[in-house]
């Protein structure tokens, strides 16, 4: 384990010397990651309004530029390696939701373009030292006090602590040899002994999804408890974008005039038009929409994953929801079935 011997700033001028570095910062009301520029602070608040999913599936992307050329159509593949680039700050739950997104993007056929990043980018994540009300994290067994990631990192006042999990994170810290020095493994011990503390005491502590696993796909899928629940979803998307996991999107043209940008953007399984095709939609009522929402994160996805759930606690959808609906409420609604 490595302590911090300068100032964090001077830890990341030091790595923003050499590469591109995002950390969470303010920007109004909420925090966000940025490019890390001399100057900037880190943010007090528990975590980010949007997750670091962002770094590795952004909103939208390029994917390739059409052109005519006579009557041949010329295409360009925009992508171009990317530079190695390191991320500070990211929670366990949203280092947990890389490994979720790695099973729907890295298996066969591999999304090329998220497996580059996912190969040039590397992850420091912070411990929790004050987790919020809205989080369940440990629900699906992440441990707040000592979260993944290439490097984990923890906070004690104005010091910080570092251990590599990966040869990534091992590189970085032999990179940052001359700020960092020698100390005892179990120097964060005390900073992990208080989050768990903390985290026993949540309103959320003992949330459990395993009563999901208890009846069969249809049984739940038949469940009369969708109408109520559904009855006032506005079908914002709100809890779609803001969620860690979430994975779906579409792919569309865009006419530039000279050219056509084939790119790709987030979808939302809770619009009226997603899984829309030319015969029409085959989800044609919010309450379809909703049900499919909460089937895939609490039934599907741990289906085809060897039980593991498609959601890691985060406790967005929880803070974000303007009707105050979210994946706990739907979960302890359909533990007893009815």
């Amino acid at each position: 384990m490595k302590k911090l011997k300068v100032s964090i700033y001077d830890f990341f001028d030091k790595i923003a010397a050499d590469k591109k570095l995002y950390i969470p910062t303010d920007n109004g009301d909420i925090a966000q990651f940025v490019e890390y520029k001399s100057g900037m602070t880190l943010t007090e608040k528990y975590n980010t309004n949007r997750s670091a999913k962002d770094f590795f599936f952004p909103q939208t992307e390029n994917l390739y530029d059409i052109r005519k050329n006579g009557l041949k159509l010329e295409i360009k593949d925009t992508r171009s390696e990317l530079e190695d680039f390191v991320v500070f700050g990211v929670r366990g739950c949203d280092v947990r939701a890389f490994d979720i997104l790695d099973r729907v993007f890295l298996v066969d056929p591999i999304d090329t373009y998220y497996k580059n990043r996912r190969e040039h980018g590397i992850i420091i994540s912070l411990a929790c030292n004050r987790p919020e009300e809205t989080c369940f994290c440990s629900a699906f067994g992440i441990d707040a006090s000592n979260p993944d990631g290439d490097i984990t990192a923890w906070r004690m006042g104005e010091d910080y602590y570092f251990s590599a999990n990966t040869e990534k994170g091992e590189a970085l810290l032999v990179s940052l040899g001359d700020v960092l020095e020698d100390c005892a493994d179990d120097a964060a011990e005390q900073i992990k002994s208080a989050v768990k503390a903390v985290m026993a005491k949540l309103p959320l502590a003992n949330t459990s999804f395993e009563g999901m696993k208890k009846d069969d796909l249809l049984t739940h899928f038949k469940s009369k408890k969708w109408s109520s629940l559904s009855e006032a979803c506005l079908g914002c998307g709100t809890c779609t974008f803001v969620c860690p996991t979430c994975q779906c999107y579409d792919i569309r043209e865009f006419d530039t005039g000279h050219g056509v940008k084939k790119f790709r953007c987030w979808d939302s399984c809770m619009y009226s038009d997603f899984t829309q095709m030319a015969h029409g939609n085959p989800r044609t009522s919010q309450l379809e929409r909703f049900r499919q929402r909460f089937m895939h994160k609490l039934v599907y996805y741990p289906d085809n994953n060897e039980g593991i759930f498609g959601c890691v606690g985060c406790g967005r959808c929880i803070s974000k929801c303007p009707i105050s609906m979210n994946i706990v409420k739907v979960e302890k609604a359909l533990e007893v079935q009815s």
